[in-house]
Parts: structure tokens; C-alpha cells; sequence
């Protein structure tokens, strides 16, 4: 940094950070990495930005692929999010998981970047078909801030705010941020890297919305989603496929950030 500005931030991830559910393949996608760029972009006008992250990716595919290229930036500000991918696998290793995000950690810390990361809400909360994956996510949680703790990197930890899990924050696959959900995560990265003009707000619940269905439609509303949702996602993992197959980096080198725009309300 040069008298507290960043210069060049990269973000390193999967299909969250890549920005699926905020915006669309057709007009393209935003997503929180690209609005926390605007919101450091406020108080530091010459950053520039890139973003390697592709969805689908698991956390070793991350490190493979998307490290090296991001130390060649040589960035003072990188995020780096994964494992979620991996933990909706039939058998995962949280140790290799958490190895490889703290490898990350390592090398760009040790690089000079400051380094800042997510830990998951349980996905119970979000969809209650997810539950079998509940424990993992905890697991992971703790491996992930025990390595951040070892390299000096901001963790957000913001899963025991209900507003994290609130339907409106999730998009209607349940897997990934909507727009709303996707200002939330920005506005809770600045706020623990300390950013100028960011604050608490984030973690204020939204105003209450129209109550949920509950009985024999809530149950058809699982069945729906696990339909639309859950089944063609276990398709592909049966068919060894995956939805970043083919795809790379929408923002491959560092390029100027475009005007911020709205928040999360």
C-alpha cells in the first residue's frame, strides 16, 4: 500500500466470487468481489482490479490455477474464498481443503498482500436438505480461522448473524448470493479490512418479511427446489462434470474500477 491505499486488488475463488446470482452470463455478472472493489476504489482512486476466480472450482483447483497467476500481479489486496465446492462432494478432506487455502494465505501474505477470506454460514439455514453437509462447514470454519490466525489474515465470520441466512440474501438455487446478498458479503469485507466509510450496518437484519410457508407447502417447496437445484447438480457430479467446465477468468489482468453504485437495501 502507498499512505493507506490499495493499489492492486485480485481476488482468488469460485463461482461466489466469480459472481454468480448477481446479474446473469447475458449482461454479466458482478458479485461481491467487484462491489468491494468499488467500495475500497472510493478512498483509494487508482486501484485496480482483478478477479481469476471460476466457478466450480474446488479449493486445490484454485490454488493450481488461479495462485501463481495471482502473484504475478503482486497484489497488496487479494481475497481468497473457496472449499464450499468441495465440501458438496460425496467424500472430502477438510485438512487438504483448509492445506491448500492456507498455502494461498502463505504465499500472498508473504508477498506483501493483505489477505482476507470468508468463513460459510451452515447451510441448514439456507436449504434444509443441506443438512448432512452442516457438520463439514463447521469443521472447515474452524481450520480456516485456526490458518488465518497463523498468517495474519482478516477472517469474516459472519455466520452468526441471522441476517447471513436470510432467504432474501440467497438466490432461488440456495447455493449462491443474490444482488442483496452479494452487497451484504462486500460491505462485510470492508468493514473488517478496515476501509474508510465502512461500518456495522451490514450485520442489521432486514425488515420482516411476509411469513414463510409453512406444512405441506413448505414440503413442496423443498421437493420443488431439489428438483430444479439439487437434482441436476448431483447429475453432473455423477457425469464428472462440472458448471465451470470450459470457463476462465472474466477478469484476468488488473484493470481500473467502474463508479460504485448502490448498497444493500
Amino acid at each position: 500500500m502507498s499512505d493507506g491505499a490499495y493499489l492492486r486488488y485480485v481476488a482468488l475463488g469460485d463461482s461466489q466470487t466469480e459472481g454468480v446470482g448477481d446479474g446473469d452470463d447475458a449482461t454479466a455478472l458482478r458479485g461481491w468481489a467487484d462491489r468491494l472493489a468499488e467500495t475500497v476504489a472510493r478512498s483509494s482512486p487508482g486501484l485496480r482490479y482483478a478477479n481469476l476466480a471460476v466457478r466450480g472450482r474446488l479449493a486445490g483447483q484454485v490454488r493450481a490455477e488461479q495462485l501463481a497467476p495471482a502473484l504475478a500481479l503482486r497484489p497488496d489486496l487479494a481475497t481468497v474464498v473457496a472449499g464450499v465446492n468441495d465440501l458438496l462432494r460425496p467424500r472430502v478432506d477438510v485438512d487438504a481443503v483448509a492445506g491448500h487455502l492456507e498455502s494461498m494465505f502463505a504465499a500472498l501474505g508473504a508477498q506483501g498482500a493483505r489477505v482476507a477470506t470468508l468463513t460459510f454460514p451452515d447451510p441448514a439455514r439456507i436449504a434444509p436438505l443441506a443438512r448432512p453437509v452442516s457438520h463439514w462447514v463447521v469443521a472447515l470454519n474452524d481450520r480456516i480461522k485456526e490458518a488465518a490466525r497463523r498468517h495474519d489474515v482478516v477472517v469474516v465470520d459472519a455466520s452468526h448473524h441471522p441476517v447471513v441466512t436470510d432467504p432474501r440474501m440467497w438466490s432461488a438455487d440456495r447455493l449462491h448470493a443474490s444482488p442483496r446478498g452479494h452487497a451484504l458479503i462486500a460491505a462485510a469485507v470492508a468493514h473488517a479490512l478496515g476501509v474508510p466509510g465502512s461500518d456495522d450496518s451490514w450485520t442489521r437484519p432486514l425488515l420482516p418479511a411476509p411469513a414463510a410457508r409453512a406444512g405441506w407447502r413448505a414440503v413442496g417447496r423443498e421437493v420443488r427446489w431439489a428438483g430444479s437445484f439439487l437434482g441436476p447438480w448431483i447429475l453432473r457430479r455423477v457425469r464428472g462434470r462440472s458448471s465451470g467446465d470450459g470457463r476462465q477468468a472474466k477478469r484476468p489482468d488488473l484493470l481500473p474500477v467502474a463508479a460504485p453504485t448502490e448498497g444493500i437495501r
